[in-house]
């Protein structure tokens, strides 16, 4: 039930059209909870349901306008009940893991060069999130709502360093592997 959770935050930070909402997604929530267009669409029409959002009033009537959404007291206290509720962590599921495990019995043809191949990604997405840091996060955005954020982009910077390190030792092993030929 996360991805309503996920919208009724972004709703709160700043009400929002559908529409507003995926480009949002795609550049910030998107990054640690992803969702499509039709997804956060039908979210939108569950949640207006339930009473935790409503249409914002429109200034000027129109067929086809685009609608802007926000937080009911209901959505806040839905929020705020699912935030403070304790979940346990996920288990960890990677393909390429399990294709690295697979590799080691059924042999390694095509591993290396998907390696590096996630290398340069993570390496990207990694780029991708000091930028964000440098831009979001100067000094003196100390804020309490600031500094949470910041520890999710955090994470997120942490994961992808923990994946660059991981992938480049998982390289430098690929070389030492007897028979290997390079890539």
């Amino acid at each position: 039930m996360s991805l309503p959770h996920a919208i009724l935050t972004a709703l709160l930070e700043r009400p929002s059209s559908g529409l507003e909402l995926t480009r949002r997604f795609d550049k910030s929530i998107g990054y640690f909870w992803s969702a499509t267009h039709q997804q956060i669409y039908r979210e939108l029409g569950k949640l207006e349901t339930e009473g935790f959002i409503r249409t914002l009033p429109s200034e000027q009537p129109a067929r086809g306008q685009k609608k802007s959404y926000e937080v009911l007291p209901a959505g806040r206290a839905e929020l705020a009940r699912w935030t403070a509720a304790s979940q346990d962590p996920r288990p960890h599921r990677d393909t390429l893991l399990l294709r690295m495990r697979a590799a080691a019995v059924v042999g390694t043809e095509g591993i290396e060069a998907d390696l590096r191949r996630h290398l340069d990604l993570h390496r990207r997405q990694l780029a991708e999130y000091e930028e964000i840091q440098k831009r979001d996060f100067p000094p003196g955005r100390d804020s309490s709502q600031d500094r949470l954020r910041h520890l999710v982009l955090r994470a997120g910077i942490d994961l992808e360093t923990f994946w660059t390190q991981w992938l480049t030792r998982a390289l430098e092993e690929f070389a030492e592997l007897p028979g290997h030929e390079g890539a």
